[in-house]
C-alpha cells in the first residue's frame, strides 16, 4: 500500500464520525471500521456493512456470506485476503446495529460522503467493481442503476458493455436470506456467475 493510501486508512480506521457527528441516531457501540484497502489489487468488492461477525473479528465476510461469495467468485479464502488481488471497501465502514426484526440496518449514512471518493481515487489500478447490493449499486453506477435490485442484476450485460470504467458487474448479498431470490432467478447461476469467475481468474492468476 502506498504512503497516502495507507495515511487515509488509518484516518478512517480511527473515524467516528457516527458517533461524534452522526446523521441521525449515533452509532449504538464503539466504531470498528472494516475495510481492506489496496494499491495494487484489480478487483473491488463493494459490500454493504459489516454485519455481527465481522464486527467481532475485524476481518470483513467472517460468516456465511463469505462463504458464499468466494463460492461465487472461484476463489479459496486465501485468494480471497490476499490484498495484493483483493480491496474490500463497504459502503459503510462500521456494523450499523440491528433493526426491531433483528436484520442489520443500512449502512451508517456517515461512510460513503467522508471517504468514498478519497479511497477511489487512490487506488486507480481497480478495474472491476463488483457492487454488492443496492447501496454499493447506487454509489457506483449512478443513473446506470435500474430501480430494483433484480433489474440492475439483470442488466449486467447492458452495464458490462456501457464502457463504463471501472467495470461494474451488480450482485445481490450473498446473504442465506437470499437463497429464495437465487431459486426465482437461476439464470443468475447460470450466466452470470461463470462470466463473473472467468473475470476473477484472469485478473488473480497472475
Amino acid at each position: 500500500m502506498n504512503d497516502d493510501l495507507s495515511t487515509l486508512t488509518a484516518r478512517v480506521r480511527g473515524c467516528r464520525l457516527c458517533v461524534e457527528a452522526p446523521l441521525g441516531r449515533p452509532l449504538p457501540h464503539e466504531p470498528r471500521p472494516v475495510l481492506v484497502p489496496s494499491s495494487s489489487a484489480r478487483i473491488l468488492i463493494a459490500g454493504q456493512a459489516p454485519g455481527t461477525r465481522v464486527h467481532a473479528s475485524g476481518v470483513p465476510f467472517t460468516d456465511p456470506s463469505g462463504d458464499r461469495l468466494r463460492d461465487w467468485l472461484g476463489v479459496d479464502a486465501e485468494t480471497f485476503y490476499d490484498p495484493e488481488r483483493f480491496a474490500i471497501l463497504p459502503m459503510g465502514f462500521c456494523f450499523p446495529g440491528l433493526d426491531a426484526k433483528g436484520g442489520d440496518l443500512p449502512p451508517r449514512r456517515e461512510c460513503a460522503p467522508a471517504w468514498r471518493a478519497p479511497l477511489m481515487a487512490l487506488m486507480p489500478q481497480v478495474d472491476l467493481v463488483l457492487t454488492i447490493g443496492r447501496y454499493a449499486q447506487a454509489w457506483h453506477l449512478g443513473a446506470l442503476r435500474s430501480p430494483s435490485l433484480t433489474e440492475t442484476v439483470k442488466d449486467w450485460r447492458v452495464l458490462w458493455a456501457s464502457g463504463k470504467q471501472p467495470r461494474v458487474l451488480p450482485l445481490p448479498h450473498p446473504s442465506w436470506r437470499n437463497s429464495g431470490w437465487l431459486k426465482r432467478n437461476p439464470w443468475f447461476e447460470n450466466e452470470l456467475l461463470p462470466f463473473l469467475k472467468a473475470e476473477i481468474a484472469d485478473r488473480t492468476s497472475s
